[in-house]
């Protein structure tokens, strides 16, 4: 993977997912005091600070503004030493590739051990029903590799480690301090609720269907909001709107619900600026069905 893979990218999704709303990435800003986000055409990635301490969730894509946009939030690349990785896909792990500005050349990486066989290219990513493979991605980071279920404590900050196979062998997604569940490409929002992520892309649709509904059990057994905030749409703390279709898949190319809120081209990064970034509280996703 290079960074003229993420550019290739850019160029054929965009001509491909143009005015079909589905790509609705958030803005680059503030979700609340602890979580910020930096909008990479139409992927987001994710900081969660705490007592001092920044984490990053993802690392987007290689992706020449980001340190601009960081700063937009007073964030300094510098002091990341903490990346959670969701799955290795181009958009979720470019600021680490060799060729990248290696604005995180220091920080160590978390993935599932699963995952991690992407990175070493014992298994490729295939998309578009295994059509079609990804480049190999390579990066040089500290790897600290992670098992299901298992609970870090950095700095004071509990992250505990939940696999949720399909879109990726090993798709993990992350629950910080009981509060924060970071998603990454296991749920799409839609207008009308969540539904599993976009099927041309997942490795394994059914086992993503499985595995939302696992997720969703394990998440109703515990106490207080959690605030569930995806790699490509919103973010919500309504448990019911996240879950309302997580047994059908969000087929693209495919007639479903109108969403008012969807861009044209989620490509096209005019709308996200300074001045928002540092005003705007990144609101929640708005429920249009009303159920």
């Amino acid at each position: 993977m290079a960074r003229k893979d993420s550019e290739n990218q850019k160029r054929s999704m965009s001509r491909m997912f143009r005015g079909k709303e589905i790509f609705k990435p958030l803005n680059t800003g503030w979700i609340d005091e602890h979580v910020a986000c930096v909008r990479e055409w139409v992927a987001n990635i994710f900081f969660y600070t705490k007592n001092g301490t920044t984490i990053m969730i993802d690392a987007g894509y290689n992706y020449e503004r980001l340190c601009e946009k960081m700063r937009w939030l007073d964030l300094d690349p510098a002091s990341i030493r903490h990346i959670l990785i969701t799955h290795q896909d181009t958009d979720h792990v470019g600021a680490l590739e060799r060729d990248s500005e290696l604005l995180f050349r220091d920080a160590v990486i978390y993935l599932s051990e699963t995952e991690n066989r992407y990175l070493t290219g014992e298994v490729r990513r295939k998309v578009f029903y295994g059509l079609y493979r990804l480049p190999l991605v390579k990066a040089d980071n500290e790897k600290v590799l992670l098992k299901d279920g298992q609970i870090l404590n950095v700095d004071g900050i509990k992250i505990e480690c939940i696999l949720v196979p399909g879109h990726t062998w090993g798709h993990m997604v992350y629950l910080i301090d009981n509060a924060y569940l970071f998603t990454g490409d296991t749920l799409w929002f839609g207008a009308d609720g969540g539904y599993s992520f976009i099927s041309t892309l997942a490795e394994d649709n059914r086992l993503s269907v499985r595995s939302l509904e696992a997720l969703e059990k394990n998440l109703r057994r515990r106490k207080g909001t959690i605030k569930i905030i995806t790699g490509h749409t919103g973010w919500t703390d309504d448990l019911s709107f996240a879950f309302r279709h997580r047994t059908e898949l969000c087929a693209p190319f495919k007639k479903r619900m109108h969403d008012p809120d969807a861009p044209y081209d989620g490509y096209d990064e005019e709308d996200d600026t300074e001045e928002k970034a540092r005003t705007v509280r990144l609101p929640k996703q708005i429920d249009h069905a009303g159920k």
